[in-house]
């Protein structure tokens, strides 16, 4: 039986989404600790702290986007992008064998037609296409991540990132890198979890 901290209100909150989300958790904690997707402290607060966490990013991603998350692993924030946002193509990047194996079981769990799986590192995909977003959560700091992810990025394009209460701290660090790698500006968002009396980071960069 889960014990985690499902919303009780979770249809009302998640409208269409809500079957998906919530099959997703399930998988999650049935197997997410065992295959090193997450740990046992985490388990019972899955989605204050995970799920609805990794939607925090939903209003800064347009209608109809390509995206590409970095380092996929669980799943989180790539596959509740998919589960929330129908109209969002996901590209999830994750160089992990097991890793990869538990998003493809996910994908086809949830039936989700706008997930495309690419095992690799994010580096591997430099030169081969661009997206409109790039999405991370938990991966690296901004001066690693950042070059990491323009050269996937379109003109104009954002990258958006998770990022916990040293936000402030990394961008002041990644200064120098910000104007190596083409980022025209960064702005950091104190955002409303959903669901939640909770907040978190999101850091939008924007490349040239």
């Amino acid at each position: 039986m889960r014990h985690d901290d499902t919303p009780s209100n979770g249809p009302e909150l998640l409208g269409d989404s809500w079957e998906k989300l919530d099959t997703y958790a399930q998988m999650l904690w049935d197997q997410g600790e065992e295959r090193g997707l997450i740990g046992p402290r985490e388990l019972p607060r899955l989605w204050s702290r995970h799920i609805l966490n990794s939607m925090a990013i939903n209003s800064f991603i347009p209608d109809r986007a390509v995206t590409i998350d970095v380092g996929s692993g669980g799943g989180l924030p790539g596959i509740v992008l998919a589960a929330t946002r129908p109209d969002v193509h996901v590209h999830l990047a994750e160089s992990m064998e097991r890793r990869v194996a538990w998003l493809s079981e996910v994908t086809d769990a949830l039936d989700l037609s706008n997930v495309t799986i690419h095992r690799t590192r994010i580096e591997e995909l430099h030169g081969e296409f661009q997206v409109q977003v790039v999405t991370a959560r938990a991966v690296a700091a901004l001066k690693k991540l950042i070059p990491m992810a323009m050269p996937v990025l379109k003109s104009g394009g954002h990258l958006v990132a998770l990022k916990g209460e040293r936000a402030g701290i990394e961008i002041d660090d990644a200064q120098s890198v910000f104007k190596k790698n083409k980022v025209a500006w960064v702005d950091l968002h104190v955002v409303d979890v959903p669901g939640t009396d909770e907040a978190t980071r999101v850091v939008v960069a924007e490349k040239k």
